[in-house]
């Protein structure tokens, strides 16, 4: 797995909003922890949850600014820009990798 590829075709396929594609990227029982909104979304169905609600719900659109690639795992900040009160905001993602799909990440906001 190239996960520098991987991050930058999930940014890509976010940005364009296509909800299908962008779990097929999850594991089926991935958790996504989001301490700025005070949740974990499990599983397909609460991560398409979170991704219409914040991403297409906002008109989020995700910029890569920082990648540190790990054996299993990345670290990615980016910048967020859409239809939310600030306008644009710094985010970072925690991925933990399992079979070539994510299977944890955090995000937040910076």
């Amino acid at each position: 797995m190239n996960i520098e590829t991987f991050i930058k075709e999930w940014i890509a396929v976010g940005n364009s909003y296509n909800t299908e594609k962008y779990l097929e990227f999850y594991n089926q029982n991935a958790v996504l922890d989001d301490p700025s909104v005070g949740r974990k979304f499990i599983g397909h169905n609460g991560i398409k949850d979170y991704f219409v609600s914040y991403f297409i719900g906002y008109k989020t659109q995700t910029e890569l600014r920082k990648l540190e690639i790990r054996e299993d795992s990345a670290y990615l900040e980016v910048e967020f820009t859409g239809d939310f009160p600030e306008g644009k905001i710094g985010g970072s993602f925690d991925f933990v990798f399992k079979n070539d799909k994510i299977d944890f990440v955090k995000a937040d906001l910076i």
